[in-house]
């Protein structure tokens, strides 16, 4: 009974807290909308529009914005900038930023050994177990979000080279037809999508927006963890450089990625019958053996059983 009121007493405080908050920025809205006349600045909720919001979202949301907002001031800018590379050789996932992310990191080094804690308390309960649980509960938070990040990069950088030979074609038709590098890749992207149509079409971005064509397509670079790209942005920076031809410099590094691609099929074809060794004698040799050995062994035990 003390718990439950405790925690009901607790509940009406906070939502007592949000409400009176909430009541003074709507009446100091009000009041600079009647003295500037700017109703249309200052968006002010209508009573209806309160009540229909869930209670769980006038709570929990007001206090994680204020938690984000107050924990990015604690990030320096290089901690930030590296984080932020990180994410974008990820493909930005769950549409995370450095704030959330160091979030999900201090999340998971919280949460995970309470959790590991708890099980080996209830299942366990001894101390030596236990601190070795939440110990290992703080190493799995420690290291799972990188480890996320590192699995979705790879899987990023997988399916961009997959695209790879199709996008060079692709661009190299467009710059054999008459049209500008910057034409080629808006082709490219209104005709093809996909991980690399949108990273080039984050660089004409980066391109209107004042950058320079070289600054962008080494934006590309960093983000896409892959030699067969690089090589590709450095072969058209070389070219741009140099004043070589762009469509011959594309033709032959389409045909070289197309050597590549199949180099890797014959070395992934070379590598299947090793990778099937492994099952072959764990799973499917043995029942082999109880099948065909299996009628000779027990004829042999029932005639040694007989003399």
């Amino acid at each position: 009974m003390i718990y439950y009121t405790f925690f009901c007493t607790t509940t009406l405080l906070i939502m007592f807290f949000f409400s009176l908050t909430g009541e003074k920025k709507d009446r100091v809205q009000r009041r600079l909308s009647r003295f500037l006349n700017a109703e249309g600045l200052h968006h002010i909720k209508s009573k209806s529009e309160m009540e229909s919001t869930p209670l769980l979202r006038r709570t929990l949301y007001p206090l994680i914005h204020e938690l984000r907002r107050s924990f990015s001031r604690k990030i320096s800018e290089e901690k930030e900038a590296q984080i932020e590379t990180k994410l974008l050789q990820a493909g930005s996932p769950l549409g995370m930023t450095p704030v959330d992310y160091r979030l999900l990191q201090i999340s998971c080094i919280t949460v995970l050994p309470l959790i590991f804690g708890t099980i080996a308390f209830f299942s366990i309960g001894e101390l030596i177990l236990i601190l070795l649980m939440i110990f290992l509960g703080f190493i799995m938070g420690l290291l799972l979000p990188a480890y996320y990040l590192q699995i979705k990069t790879k899987e990023r950088s997988r399916q961009a080279l997959r695209e790879l030979p199709d996008v060079v074609d692709l661009l190299t038709v467009s710059l054999e037809a008459g049209l500008g590098f910057d034409s080629a890749l808006s082709k490219l992207i209104s005709n093809k999508d996909g991980i690399l149509s949108r990273e080039f079409h984050r660089c004409l971005e980066e391109i209107r927006l004042g950058k320079t064509r070289r600054e962008a397509l080494k934006g590309i670079r960093h983000r896409l963890l892959v030699d067969e790209i690089s090589i590709l942005i450095s072969s058209i920076l070389q070219a741009e450089k140099l004043g070589i031809s762009m469509v011959q410099i594309l033709r032959i590094q389409s045909h070289e990625v197309r050597q590549q691609r199949k180099q890797r099929a014959e070395e992934a074809a070379m590598k299947a019958p090793i990778k099937m060794l492994f099952p072959l004698v764990l799973f499917i040799f043995p029942s082999l053996f109880i099948v065909l050995l299996g009628p000779a062994v027990i004829q042999f035990i029932t005639t040694f059983a007989k003399q």
